[in-house]
């Protein structure tokens, strides 16, 4: 009880929330320390991973790939990240913001694989009937893309956009590592301190926004997918690769 009655105070006192380390501050850092990875993520593996699910070229060698970037340590490629960029980044300039812009990437890094396989299978799975049928009616390879395969895989990718959102958000907590803002820091500097209500406060923070987040994204899927295609998505796992291997079921066809 104790121990609660410190964490209750720390959020109640007034100097948490003002300043460039009160909470408003904090959880700004780190929503955009989370949006921008994501963002650079979808830019870069949604096209892509539509590419090859719609021609079915290099489906093996995009999801062995990316399987392989699931299995590395969130900790160990921000890190890589740091030591490969931070030199470069200093060389141009950039020191203050290396350690944003490791992290942004080794996060870009970590999104893209679910973004990846989830369009992937998607598209990969569309009724073969249905493609051939948009073909028949005229319909161009990049027609059939847009208002035939991506329509239907909506649900899946929809769902690997949000195992991404949510994978940021809880990992992006590790750049206070390398000298990031965002809730981490409280992590971090509590650590550091040795004040365990201010870790508690932040690892409370952090968990409550990967719900959020989630919850946003849950809200985002059922608004933009029609009745009838949420259904299907039960029929396709959230993250169709663990372990860091592609299951049989992913095998390009």
């Amino acid at each position: 009880m104790e121990f609660a009655g410190k964490v209750v105070g720390w959020f109640t006192d007034p100097v948490n929330w003002s300043g460039n380390d009160g909470i408003p501050i904090r959880l700004a850092e780190h929503l955009v320390l989370s949006a921008t990875p994501l963002v650079i993520a979808l830019v870069i593996g949604l096209p892509l991973a539509a590419w090859v699910g719609h021609t079915g070229r290099f489906a093996g060698l995009a999801i062995n790939v990316t399987n392989v970037g699931r299995a590395i340590p969130s900790l160990a490629i921000m890190a890589l990240a740091a030591m490969l960029m931070s030199r470069l980044l200093v060389d141009i300039g950039l020191r203050r913001e290396a350690g944003e812009i490791s992290t942004i990437v080794a996060m870009a890094a970590l999104a893209i694989p679910p973004i990846v396989t989830n369009t992937y299978v998607g598209i990969s799975e569309v009724e073969r009937e249905l493609v051939e049928a948009a073909r028949a009616m005229g319909m161009t390879a990049s027609q059939v893309l847009r208002r035939v395969e991506l329509p239907l895989a909506l649900p899946v990718i929809l769902a690997g956009v949000r195992t991404a959102a949510v994978q940021v958000v809880a990992t992006a907590t590790l750049g206070a590592v390398f000298g990031t803002g965002g809730i981490g820091r409280y992590i971090i500097d509590g650590i550091a301190q040795r004040k365990d209500e201010e870790v508690f406060a932040g690892a409370l923070i952090v968990a409550a926004l990967s719900i959020g987040t989630e919850l946003v994204f849950a809200m985002i899927q059922r608004r933009t997918v029609s009745a009838g295609l949420r259904g299907s998505s039960t029929t396709a796992p959230r993250e169709p690769a663990q372990g860091g291997r592609a299951d049989s079921a992913f095998l390009p066809r």
